[in-house]
């Protein structure tokens, strides 16, 4: 294994795990950190944790014990990778897990990016942008767990790490992957933020970060590493899981709002209440009969308006809403899988990963694209297909497209 990945969320694994895929490297998903060796033919091995909302101090545990098995396994740089619309309050865990994996490699100045203007993120003279709006202003002020209310990811990272924060500027980024890597090492010891626009600013990116040890970004970081490693663009074989299918959605992103009042329009629907959840009104048993009963793939919902779910928070309290919601899902999932469902498409980053625990799945092979940032995937030991989508990923008619992909059907 050549490159190291470790995810602070199970869809921006399978995010970064897919562009690494396209990118020709051999690439797959673990969930969690393995127990055992890698197989043999993995260049890229991606670590799927649960750690982005978690305190830093074991956010950083987690993260150096997948660090340590990456290294283990012959990987000579490590990419930790994060949302592109950086989740993370002031108590966040992205510095700190920086600064933890740095000092574990010996790494003293580490290029920090979460850009990915394919859609829509980029980063302009520090700030972060959600397409045309500061990040403040893109709705994420409004997250359940990681408002961000600050766009500069300067200000954003100095509350959270004792290092230096400097900063590459779009110019400099422009003149190409030496200059980049001149004004990098300027700053001395530090997490320098650099911008990125187009595509093209990822890739000199990733070409300046060559010798870099470790790198902070989203899965746009990536799109330059594979080069590195001498592999070029592949694609991956898929063949689709045919039977039933279901959508489980948690996220309350205003994306995920819209794609699922598009589906629901055309397809059976179940909404799952917060309080039903939490007063126990909801019986797994019958929402495993009910899907099972439909005859189209149905969606099964918790996704809220953001007055809805901050309404909810007050009365029942913020982290045990949220863990209601991911323990639903998370038995939800594996009673379906258990009672035959072949398909699931998954929307929501907490959802995802509750979903994947609740399948008890240690590997996920990486299939074909659905949508930017979303690739199909097998679970590995048995006939399972998941789509796991980060909250404002995806067109529209995203849930139905996943499903015909996963399927073998588009």
């Amino acid at each position: 294994m050549k490159l190291g990945v470790i995810a602070d969320d199970f869809t921006g694994a399978s995010d970064i795990a897919l562009m690494l895929s396209e990118g020709g490297m051999p690439t797959t998903q673990f969930v969690g950190v393995p127990e055992r060796a890698a197989d043999a033919a993995v260049e890229a091995g991606v670590v799927a944790l649960k750690s982005r909302t978690l305190p830093a101090q074991e956010a950083v545990a987690q993260s150096l014990k997948a660090c340590d098995w990456l290294v283990s396994q012959g990987c000579t740089q490590i990419v930790f990778k994060i949302c592109s619309t950086f989740d993370s309050t002031d108590q966040g865990n992205i510095g700190p897990v920086t600064e933890a994996l740095a000092d574990r490699l010996g790494e003293t100045c580490v290029l920090v990016c979460p850009a990915f203007p394919e859609t829509g993120r980029s980063v302009y003279q520090g700030h972060l942008f959600v397409k045309d709006l500061l990040l403040s202003e893109s709705g994420m002020q409004n997250h359940p767990l990681t408002p961000m209310t600050d766009p500069d990811l300067r200000r954003v990272l100095r509350k959270q790490t004792s290092w230096e924060v400097g900063h590459v500027a779009i110019g400099t980024v422009w003149s190409g992957s030496d200059a980049i890597k001149w004004s990098a090492a300027a700053a001395g010891k530090a997490m320098v933020i650099v911008d990125a626009i187009r595509n093209e600013d990822l890739v000199a990116l990733g070409h300046a970060a060559a010798a870099r040890k470790l790198l902070t970004g989203g899965s746009g970081i990536a799109l330059g590493l594979p080069r590195n490693f001498g592999f070029s663009p592949g694609r991956s074989p898929w063949t689709g899981v045919p039977g039933k299918a279901v959508v489980l959605s948690g996220s309350c992103s205003s994306a995920t709002r819209n794609q699922v009042g598009i589906f629901k329009a055309s397809a059976p629907s179940r909404e799952l209440p917060v309080d039903d959840i939490l007063t126990q009104k909801l019986s797994l048993q019958e929402l495993v009969d009910w899907t099972l009963a439909q005859d189209t793939p149905p969606l099964l919902y918790s996704s809220a308006d953001p007055q809805v779910v901050a309404a909810a928070q007050a009365r029942h309290g913020r982290d045990r809403s949220a863990q209601a919601i991911e323990t639903l899902f998370a038995g939800l999932a594996a009673a379906l899988a258990e009672a035959g469902v072949k398909r699931i498409v998954v929307a929501g980053g907490e959802t995802s990963g509750a979903v994947v625990s609740g399948l008890q799945a240690d590997m996920l092979q990486i299939g074909p694209r659905i949508a930017a940032g979303v690739p199909a995937l097998k679970v590995t030991d048995r006939p399972l297909a998941l789509a796991l989508k980060s909250g404002n990923f995806g067109g529209p008619a995203f849930f139905s497209e996943a499903l015909a992909i996963l399927e073998g059907s588009a």
